[in-house]
């Protein structure tokens, strides 16, 4: 039924997602009562896995994702890596950081334009005084951020040609580096395609330096930005008061994005009102709301077994993920408030406003961060080191994808995988309820979420899930 004064209404699927998702909202008084989030394709990649030669996880993993194969490319060789007792060479480690950055700011840049702002554009919207400049730039198939986006991400993506071999599914990562060394040319190249991109956020998404962005201390001072598409972003957020939709519980997790040998890009953590180290072991996956068998455990002792039988008490494939036994969220607003920047911390807790702007401070900061990744590439170094040798063993491989906290746990007995389990981003974000009845990150944000008579897929709805970023075809892998 349509939202009215009270009722139940089933929202999805929803176009410019990837995968499969429906929503289920119960209304009460013209907002939303209480939400329940549906991943509905079940894929089953963990169970392709066992019994396979470890080494194929590194071809198989990636195709869980169009969007994101880098990011799984590099939790698996992680994975491997500490499993067989490898380590890295550290040029080989910058550069699986510089493709799995450029992955990373493309996804961004991608979502803000073609997936997020043009939501803004509907004919609902057509009395705001910003509308006839949204429709301009982020218009299906017409608006000038739109095309400029799509040849800018073109000229950034030729990186990963010289460095991946392709994308998406390259076997360019792998356990003791990367198979492709830089010469000294590539370098030149790879330094000029950055800087052209860093010409497009500057023209283009902020209209001024990137430093300027990302040296923003206060929500203040981000909502005083008037430049470029984010500021006409942050006019958008101020009038439909953005910031009040969608807020979340600000608790938040990030595995540590870009590890080098001297740290992190961006730091690992726990934000629980305050940082706190990250404790992998306090990791579980609850089942009570899953049409999945077996009990809460940690991934590493965890099993994917389908139940055929849907019985009525679940309600998605997706399990519930939970950190100490609360539920976190992740992403890039996760990200930069663990790593400690004080724009982010301010955001702490904010709903669509926060994780949009954070991604925008994501862009400005990780396109520093790729320059100081290609200026440190020494050509005459070894990138890589192996050949993998295969033992009994256990390793985890965590990473953060766009969409935040990415983990797979491999164990290997006999030179087999004897398990694989993997815990996506979106498993995070879109879980249903645990054995407590708590809603996972999405089913809480969406709680007081306005709906207008008659509307079927409501805009306040659509906001608060686009903020999220979702990956529906790495939920439910």
């Amino acid at each position: 039924m349509s939202g009215e004064a009270g009722g139940r209404l089933i929202v999805g699927p929803f176009n410019r997602v990837e995968g499969d998702l429906e929503v289920q909202l119960d209304i009460r008084d013209g907002v939303v009562a209480s939400a329940r989030v549906n991943s509905p394709l079940y894929r089953g990649f963990e169970r392709m896995l066992p019994g396979k030669d470890p080494r194929d996880a590194l071809t198989i993993v990636p195709r869980i994702c169009g969007i994101c194969s880098i990011s799984q490319s590099a939790a698996a060789a992680r994975a491997l890596a500490q499993a067989c007792g490898m380590t890295p060479e550290p040029q080989g480690e910058r550069i699986a950081a510089l493709i799995h950055a450029i992955e990373n700011v493309s996804d961004h840049l991608t979502h803000f334009n073609l997936f997020f702002m043009p939501d803004f554009t509907r004919t609902a919207y057509a009395g705001r005084a910003w509308y006839p400049r949204a429709v301009d730039r982020f218009a299906a198939m017409a608006g000038g951020a739109q095309r400029a986006t799509v040849e800018a991400r073109a000229g950034l993506m030729h990186v990963l040609g010289m460095l991946a071999g392709k994308w998406p599914h390259t076997l360019a990562i792998q356990p003791g580096g990367v198979t492709r060394a830089p010469t000294a040319r590539d370098r030149i190249r790879i330094l000029a395609s950055l800087a052209a991109f860093r010409g497009h956020l500057e023209t283009v998404v902020f209209g001024a330096p990137v430093e300027a962005f990302a040296a923003l201390n206060s929500t203040a001072a981000l909502l005083a930005w008037d430049r470029g598409d984010a500021g006409l972003f942050l006019e958008i957020a101020a009038d439909l008061d953005l910031s009040g939709q969608g807020r979340g519980q600000g608790r938040y997790m990030s595995f540590g994005a870009y590890p080098l040998e001297d740290g992190h890009g961006f730091a690992p953590g726990a934000w629980l009102g305050a940082p706190a180290a990250l404790e992998t072991t306090a990791i579980t996956e609850d089942l009570s709301h899953s049409w999945m068998l077996g009990n809460a455990s940690h991934p590493a002792r965890g099993m994917t077994e389908p139940d055929e039988t849907m019985r009525d008490s679940a309600y998605s494939w997706c399990k519930a993920p939970r950190y100490q036994g609360r539920v976190m969220e992740t992403g890039a607003l996760a990200r930069q408030v663990i790593d400690g920047h004080p724009l982010a911390r301010d955001l702490a807790g904010g709903g669509v406003l926060a994780r949009v702007a954070a991604r925008l401070l994501e862009l400005a900061r990780t396109q520093m961060l790729m320059e100081d990744l290609a200026r440190g590439i020494t050509p005459e170094a070894r990138f890589i080191t192996g050949p993998v040798t295969l033992r009994d063993g256990e390793g985890e491989g965590l990473v953060e994808a766009a969409r935040g906290a990415l983990g797979h746990w491999l164990r290997i007995e006999r030179g087999r995988i004897a398990l694989y389990q993997i815990v996506a981003p979106t498993t995070w974000n879109f879980s249903p309820r645990d054995s407590a009845g708590t809603p996972g990150a999405l089913e809480a944000a969406l709680v007081g979420a306005p709906v207008s008579e008659g509307e079927e897929t409501p805009l306040s709805v659509q906001h608060i899930v686009r903020s999220f970023d979702p990956c529906m075809v790495c939920t439910v892998h």
